[in-house]
């Protein structure tokens, strides 16, 4: 429908008191600002018939006019919240009527019945959101929430374009296609990036690095089909550079689109990607894109919950699903064309219950093509399961600190750390281990994070953390290091430990440190718990390498002996192995058309696109970097 055809629509349904003084877009909804505070209060009724009549979602808020001052907001906001509820922030959206209190209790902050809430609107007509503070003190949120607040007035502007752009003129015509071009990791395992077109849209999926690679670290979007400037939009599946580390390029080049993309996606990258810049000019590496960059890329993102529909242009939908692979991550269904062809992208996928999270849903409408990772798709790729693991790796860490060695666990920063911490935890909570676990590098920004959205996790997690009163991340062992002098200090002062530090391939930052002065004492351990990318320091060492060269912070090269102890331990892997990427595939309602395999090395994306077509008769295919099909 036409935005004019809709607006006329919606007018028609409202009564002669509504008082409606502006409207805007908000990316695919509508928002209808009234000059009434009657209607405002009691409007609710009218607007649920209008969302039942033109099946799309529109909010109904009080204009500015009609809004109490913010600093007398707040005081009333602050007398009337309990302290039991431990409000830590208020944040005010002006040029949207919104108010966002922050709580590490929200539901005392909404009150029974959403009294709270009801209270607020009452006495001041702001909009009330209540969101969950950090548990740990989280300076990446604050900032985030500052700059978008900040640009209230700049963020209405720009959702209302894009919702100009959703709801202009299309029709599908007999000419209508749908094609892919695989613009990075095709059988390869980083720098995804997949373009999405059709006659009226184009749509980037993914757009990460190599972060192993010094040949090729970056996605192909030297293609004549990919125009910065004519990309309608960005979906992000979640956080890992090599799905997400190239999004500021594309606005340091132009780019001023949406990026979709859940909440908790959006402040991982953003510290993924401050961190990366930070490491780049700490290494004397190219800076291929500024903070300034990222600032504005998160200017620009639009979050989505899990199952909520939202028309992206005139002829695609997205829904996000979770993945179940890390904090927040996606996988992306597309309904192109009115229902011409549905896409399923899995992104990195975890099709087993972890600690943290549950396994990636299977259950869809419609799916004709399934577009899927393959990390682990060869036939051996096999995982043991994971109580075989957590025993071998509580075998290591008893053997390790018994004869007075430290453990050190390179970790990526999201996902394979707060795991790790939440095995440790429970060997502790259970008595089978009493020692300090120190975290470095992002690990500690990112598992603050994690404390503020506990709803993504599995329900054992939150009924942990809600029934019980406990929550893993707050445990008293763990430990932060914040500087290079605590770091000498875990390593030359402390006793037996356990270390989880970034970066998980060893390809820089605090684990690479660690690495220089623990590596020549036989009595430590290494123990690699996640992907370890070919051509990282990682994979070199895996594969059984007693002597490395290595750059240090001061940036000698030196070459490096490996007496100590060397682990791999694959089953916490957060990707599905072979077995798990089957099953994904056979659960799979309802059965897809075409298989598409993708983020795999080269013999394992062959190997699963053979499995998949002789096991449920479908036709695959594995495509190469550059190539473009079209779907349909």
């Amino acid at each position: 429908m036409r935005k004019e055809e809709l607006f006329k629509e919606i007018e028609s349904r409202l009564p002669s008191n509504a008082e409606i003084g502006d409207y805007a877009f908000e990316g695919a909804n509508i928002v209808l600002y009234t000059e009434n505070k009657d209607f405002f209060l009691k409007g609710d009724d009218v607007i649920r018939k209008i969302v039942d009549a033109i099946k799309k979602r529109v909010k109904l808020r009080a204009d500015e006019s009609l809004l109490l001052d913010p600093e007398k907001t707040e005081e009333f906001i602050r007398n009337l919240i309990p302290k039991e509820a431990e409000l830590t922030n208020i944040w005010f959206d002006l040029k949207r009527s919104l108010v966002i209190i922050e709580a590490k209790k929200p539901g005392l902050a909404i009150g029974r019945g959403g009294e709270n809430i009801q209270r607020i609107k009452r006495a001041t007509f702001w909009t009330p959101k209540v969101r969950r503070s950090p548990a740990v003190k989280s300076d990446i949120i604050n900032a985030i929430r500052h700059m978008l607040y900040k640009n209230s007035d700049y963020r209405r502007k720009f959702m209302h374009k894009v919702g100009e752009r959703i709801y202009s003129d299309w029709t599908r015509d007999e000419r209508y296609y749908v094609r892919a071009s695989f613009l990075g990791a095709a059988r390869e395992v980083g720098r995804s990036a997949l373009l999405l077109q059709t006659p009226e849209s184009r749509v980037l999926i993914d757009c990460g690095i190599n972060v192993a690679s010094k040949e090729e670290p970056y996605p192909r979007l030297d293609v004549p089909e990919m125009d910065i400037k004519h990309l309608d939009a960005v979906i992000i599946t979640h956080s890992h550079l090599d799905h997400s580390g190239f999004v500021p390029f594309l606005f340091k080049y132009g780019y001023r689109g949406p990026v979709y993309l859940t909440e908790p996606t959006r402040d991982i990258m953003t510290l993924l990607l401050i961190d990366y810049v930070d490491i780049c000019q700490r290494e004397g590496k190219k800076l291929i894109y500024s903070v300034k960059d990222i600032e504005e890329m998160v200017k620009h993102t639009l979050p989505l919950e899990y199952e909520v529909v939202t028309d992206i242009t005139p002829d695609i939908r997205l829904t996000l699903h979770n993945a179940g692979h890390i904090l927040g991550s996606s996988m992306v269904h597309l309904n192109v064309g009115d229902g011409y062809h549905n896409i399923l992208y899995t992104g990195d996928l975890k099709y087993g219950d972890t600690k943290l999270l549950q396994r990636a849903e299977t259950e869809f409408h419609r799916v004709e093509t399934l577009i899927i990772e393959s990390t682990y798709g060869g036939k051996k790729d096999i995982q043991p399961n994971r109580e075989e693991c957590e025993r071998f790796l509580l075998q290591i860490i008893k053997e390790t600190t018994e004869r007075g060695g430290k453990v050190l666990i390179p970790v990526l920063g999201v996902g394979r750390s707060q795991e790790i911490i939440m095995i440790l935890d429970e060997m502790i909570r259970k008595g089978e281990l009493d020692l300090p676990i120190y975290l470095d590098g992002i690990v500690w920004d990112v598992t603050a994070i994690h404390t503020a959205y506990l709803d993504y996790m599995n329900e054992r997690t939150k009924s942990l953390v809600f029934e019980r009163g406990y929550n893993p991340f707050l445990s008293p062992h763990l430990r932060r290091v914040g500087s290079q002098k605590e770091r000498m200090k875990v390593i030359e002062e402390e006793g037996p430990c356990v270390i989880l530090a970034t970066s998980g391939m060893l390809v820089g930052g605090p684990s690479v440190e660690y690495l220089r002065h623990l590596a020549d004492n036989p009595k430590n351990s290494l123990i690699f718990v996640s992907y370890q990318g070919e051509g990282s320091l990682g994979r070199i060492i895996q594969r059984g390498a007693r002597e490395v060269p290595l750059e240090t912070f001061e940036g000698k090269s030196i070459l490096l002996k490996i007496n100590l102890e060397v682990y791999s331990i694959e089953g916490f892997s957060g990707h599905s192995d072979r077995r798990q990427l089957m099953k994904f595939v056979e659960d799979l309602t309802p059965r897809p058309r075409r298989v598409i395999i993708v983020h795999g090395e080269n013999s394992k994306c062959l190997d699963l696109a053979s499995s998949i077509h002789k096991a449920f008769r479908v036709e695959t295919s594995a495509p190469r970097n550059l190539d473009a099909l079209r779907l349909r």
